[in-house]
């Protein structure tokens, strides 16, 4: 899609919700006035009309950073599952050790065989024995390119999937919570018994030979509903900026983390179909994805060509329609909080 096309999409949807619209057919139909909450309960009205594209559920939250108006959400307070979204958490307690003298971003980190977890980057490259990375580069790794053993690593180094959800506490984050790490965490999606010695690679394999189902729900990304309603893992829309505001301003990390975390975030590689898909170009988002089976997520902070941001979290869950749909309904719905706060909007 050209730059172009996109304004004229975007111009689109800012008039559906950025906009009042009078109503009737009859020239002498009165024009209602609108109300300080009309344009931002038009804005709600259509995320819930794009969330209608996927037979799964939805939920959203978007806040401009700074601003003084209320969060506009979908399905508020609904846990949905992180998937790899709660990599921005485990950041974040990395860089707190880091703030604490505890680690450097230059600490070197072996990267033990038994752990490596199947996924873009470690486990794709490094084939071989021998592999000691730094915290800086593990950090880059699991925010770009959502590398689950680069993850896995860190969330070691963090003291454990507890003590990060222990560090949102602290941070005052409530309604977002880390149970697992990321092998242990795809074990649950597909119902696998991990209680043996066996690498990840092995255990899955294994799992798949004795139960085909297991390999169909993985590659159709089929709903495993419990799983999607398990409060393990999980963030609610509104905690998930929370926690980005938090960062943005200051509040999470010292200067000097924030400036590392939002830099590789920006960097990130994958869902260039999500928040980003209908964007200007050039739009300058750091976010992290996150996707497993019916799930599609995508999180982060969009900055607005005056230089302010929107935090904005997307989540999917449940969805039997495909990939295709699932970043439809997050880029679509990107666009329409972009547009509304480019007119002006909740300020």
């Amino acid at each position: 899609m050209t730059g172009s096309s996109r304004n004229m999409v975007g111009l689109g949807i800012a008039l559906a919700v950025g906009l009042s619209l009078a109503s009737g057919s009859g020239a002498a139909a009165p024009v209602k006035p609108v109300t300080a909450q009309a344009p931002s309960a038009r804005l709600a009205a259509e995320f819930a009309r794009l969330a209608a594209q996927t037979d799964g559920l939805v939920g959203v939250a978007v806040k401009r950073v700074g601003g003084s108006a209320p969060a506009i959400m979908l399905n508020a307070g609904t846990s949905f599952p992180m998937a790899s979204t709660f990599k921005v958490a485990v950041a974040c307690a990395i860089l707190t050790r880091i703030d604490r003298g505890e680690l450097t971003l230059d600490t070197m980190v072996p990267v033990d065989p038994s752990i490596i977890v199947n996924s873009d980057g470690i486990a794709e490259t490094m084939l071989h024995p021998g592999v000691s990375l730094s915290i800086h580069n593990l950090l880059e790794l699991m925010l770009t390119r959502s590398d689950n053993t680069a993850t896995d690593v860190l969330v070691a180094q963090a003291g454990g999937p507890a003590a990060v959800t222990a560090w949102l506490g602290k941070a005052g984050v409530v309604g977002q919570r880390v149970d697992a790490d990321t092998a242990h965490l795809i074990y649950r999606a597909l119902n696998i018994d991990a209680a043996g010695n066996g690498t990840f690679a092995q255990t899955i394999e294994a799992a798949f030979k004795a139960d085909p189902s297991k390999r169909d729900m993985d590659e159709k990304r089929l709903p495993n509903r419990p799983f999607n309603a398990d409060p393990r893992d999980s963030s609610t829309p509104e905690a998930m900026i929370d926690l980005l505001i938090k960062i943005d301003t200051g509040k999470a990390l010292s200067p000097a983390g924030t400036k590392v975390l939002l830099d590789i975030m920006a960097r990130c590689r994958t869902g260039e179909k999500r928040l980003k898909g209908l964007l200007p170009i050039g739009t300058v988002v750091a976010h992290k994805t996150g996707t497993l089976m019916s799930i599609a997520n995508d999180v982060g902070l969009i900055t607005l060509p005056d230089g302010s941001k929107l935090a904005i979290a997307v989540f999917v869950k449940g969805d039997t329609k495909g990939a295709d749909v699932q970043e439809r309904v997050i880029a679509d719905i990107a666009r329409a909080a972009y547009d509304y706060h480019l007119l002006g909007a909740g300020a």
